[in-house]
């Protein structure tokens, strides 16, 4: 088989840094041009706008955090079936996970829609944004099952061997989102309103382009066919997925937390420089993100197998090729704070000296993510949700909230800056922690 092929290699160095980079790239160009939208927000339409932006987030990563559920947790649990050679039932669990996600997505839309003054009240906005808030919100959320199939669909190319596929089709996503951020705010007018619109549209390329591929691309190992109800399927790719899925809720419930410190702190002001650091630090920690996601069918499908050497060999590689990867981020994150700052809003302004002093502190936070991130990718990987949840959940939501409690208290606003730092500090221990207790498990070391 096709598939089997192109996850059945031995492993090193250069084949994983080979299977993942069109992972890497794609999610380094989804990083820009997700920053595109709030550069042309802030340049064109105002700081204003782009707290508006952030404030709106929290729905957004609820979204993403559906996407990255079914799409890394399904496809953990798809990959180990072709391991095992059950070659059909990973097909109907495709096509299952598919209409699932849909169902689920439309849902959450739709009730998003009727309670969103109120739900946008709730995550930080006041009278001066409201409008700026729904202007951007509403048109996410009509494109939210588009959205949500767009990711499904990028883990679903790497898993049939075609991350290529994905990289390209992200890319063309990515011109026609940068295209019409232009076009609709610069040229027509239309604020805010136009960025959201041209992201949705952006993210509408791979989710059809995908759909279109699976459903008529018929001798892959992977394709659209008739699902078969199975509720455990259901349950087990929930199950696997439940760490990135937490990591994109806990992100949008600290959101709205630093949104609210900072908007007492600092007001819009404030806001609009923590969404100028996310941007920044996606931008950064995209590449070994990216690495992380793009070895995971490898390890599901060795998983499978029963491999342990090949196991061990990307074990030993992958947190090698990890630190190399921090570190250097780090250092680009410590050099040019201040032209990554520049690109959103001009020197000499408060928000640019709040953002640019927050980035400095909050760039220590590059040393730990990748190791962190690479952890729960891989026991989703391995089909262990529970533990990869567990990593997620306190990393991203428990010593984060602690940390944003307290430090402001005792140290003002910089303590909003450090707070993440902290929380990877603590996840970081956590990880080592979980890497020597499943090593056994597993045979990954």
């Amino acid at each position: 088989m096709e598939q089997n092929q192109a996850l059945d290699k031995n492993i090193s160095f250069k084949m994983l840094i080979k299977f993942s980079l069109p992972t890497i790239i794609s999610m380094i160009f989804m990083s820009i041009y997700s920053s595109v939208d709030g550069v042309f927000v802030s340049r064109l339409v105002g700081t204003n706008a782009l707290s508006s932006v952030n404030i709106v987030m929290p729905i957004v990563l609820m979204i993403m955090a559906i996407g990255t559920m079914f799409g890394s947790g399904g496809n953990a649990l798809i990959a180990k079936k072709l391991g095992e050679g059950k070659n059909r039932e990973a097909k109907e669990n495709f096509s299952l996970l598919i209409v699932v996600a849909f169902i689920i997505s439309s849902l959450i839309a739709v009730i998003c829609y009727i309670f969103l003054n109120p739900l946008l009240h709730f995550l930080g906005a006041d009278d001066s944004i409201i409008e700026y808030c729904r202007d951007y919100a509403i048109p996410i959320l009509v494109l939210t099952p588009v959205s949500i199939f767009g990711m499904i669909f990028h883990m679903s190319f790497i898993t049939a061997g075609k991350a290529h596929f994905g990289l390209i089709f992200s890319v063309i996503g990515g011109i026609v989102n940068i295209i019409l951020d232009y076009l609709f705010i610069a040229v027509l007018g239309m604020g805010i309103r136009g960025a959201a619109l041209a992201t949705g549209i952006g993210y509408s390329v791979p989710s059809v382009v995908g759909f279109i591929y699976f459903l008529f691309k018929r001798n892959g190992s992977i394709y659209i066919i008739k699902p078969k109800f199975d509720i455990q399927v259901i349950l087990k790719s929930c199950s696997n997925g439940a760490s990135e899925m937490v990591t994109s809720l806990s992100n949008a419930v600290v959101t709205i937390l630093l949104n609210n410190i900072l908007m007492r702190l600092a007001g819009s002001d404030g806001v609009a420089s923590i969404t100028i650091i996310l941007y920044t630090q996606g931008l950064l920690a995209s590449a070994y993100m990216g690495y992380s996601f793009g070895i995971s069918p490898i390890i599901s499908y060795n998983y499978g197998k029963q491999d342990s050497e090949r196991l061990k060999k990307i074990y030993k590689i992958s947190l090698r090729t990890i630190l190399v990867a921090s570190i250097v981020t780090f250092s680009a994150s410590l050099l040019f704070a201040g032209p990554l700052v520049n690109i959103f809003t001009h020197s000499g302004t408060n928000v640019y000296d709040m953002a640019v002093r927050g980035f400095r502190i909050f760039s220590i936070c590059f040393l730990l993510m990748g190791f962190n991130g690479f952890a729960s990718a891989m026991f989703t990987a391995l089909n262990n949700g529970i533990v990869s949840a567990i990593l997620s959940f306190f990393r991203t939501l428990v010593f984060i909230v602690i940390s944003a409690l307290l430090l402001p208290v005792v140290i003002g606003i910089d303590g909003v800056w450090l707070s993440i730092p902290v929380a990877e500090v603590l996840g970081v221990l956590m990880t080592i922690y979980y890497f020597k207790k499943m090593k056994s498990v597993y045979n990954y070391a």
